[in-house]
């Protein structure tokens, strides 16, 4: 696919995308106080200042990469519980097919199975971080083993401020669409272009940031996130 209509899809979808952003302050309170954590103590799990966590939760600010991994890690969240369903993307008509059962079944059949395996690009989700960095959801029901995303990182976007790395459980997956990307996983630094891809352990401290001209799209998987770590594998770490 030419690299032009490429960015026009992605943009389109982008706009098409469910918003999720200003549902996610609400949704990890409520963990929170399930939990039975206070605000204060959930801030001095994660190292950041109890007014930081309390602007996320209200709205008034969205954590950056590093961060959000750090609070659903602490709170053992699944990505998907901030994702939501969110609303039902628009039917489709489906493709007519014969059944023992008659076009009729056949038909219901068939609109049960797309909602069971398809994600439509106008009916995905997506959440908008403070490090200029964008997670739209690819799975079509909830799957709490593995994070399927389409990413995108703005020009000069990061996976966390101030060059903080960020670490988690299990490992990730992705390739390149267009843009420029670096990746440094430990002490090694990769620049990754459209058609790269890459692979590492999580719980190895790593840095993604954008340091092309444009935005960088690609496509994420990670798997294993929610499965056992070690101890604070959630929390950023500092660049060293």
């Amino acid at each position: 696919m030419p690299t032009r209509t490429l960015i026009e899809n992605e943009a389109d979808s982008r706009m098409r995308a469910v918003e999720m952003s200003d549902d996610i302050g609400r949704q990890i309170r409520s963990q929170r106080e399930r939990a039975g954590i206070s605000l204060r103590e959930l801030a001095r799990r994660l190292g950041i200042s109890p007014s930081a966590v309390s602007q996320i939760e209200t709205g008034k600010a969205r954590p950056s990469v590093s961060t959000l991994y750090a609070i659903i890690t602490e709170l053992g969240m699944s990505l998907d519980e901030l994702f939501g369903a969110g609303p039902a993307a628009p039917k489709r008509k489906p493709r007519r097919t014969s059944a023992p059962g008659g076009e009729d079944e056949a038909h219901e059949r068939s609109a049960g199975d797309e909602g069971r395996h398809v994600q439509r690009a106008e009916g995905r989700t997506a959440i908008d971080l403070e490090s200029g960095v964008r997670w739209e959801r690819l799975t079509a029901r909830a799957d709490h083993d593995v994070d399927f995303l389409n990413v995108v990182y703005d020009v000069g976007g990061s996976s966390s401020q101030g060059g903080r790395f960020i670490r988690h459980p299990g490992r990730e997956y992705g390739v390149l669409l267009s843009g420029t990307l670096e990746v440094t996983v430990g002490f090694d630094t990769f620049v990754l272009g459209p058609g790269d891809s890459i692979s590492f352990d999580s719980t190895v401290p790593h840095l993604l940031r954008n340091v092309g001209d444009e935005p960088a799209r690609g496509v994420w998987c990670v798997i294993g996130r929610n499965g056992e770590g070690t101890a604070g594998a959630g929390a950023p770490d500092e660049q060293t």
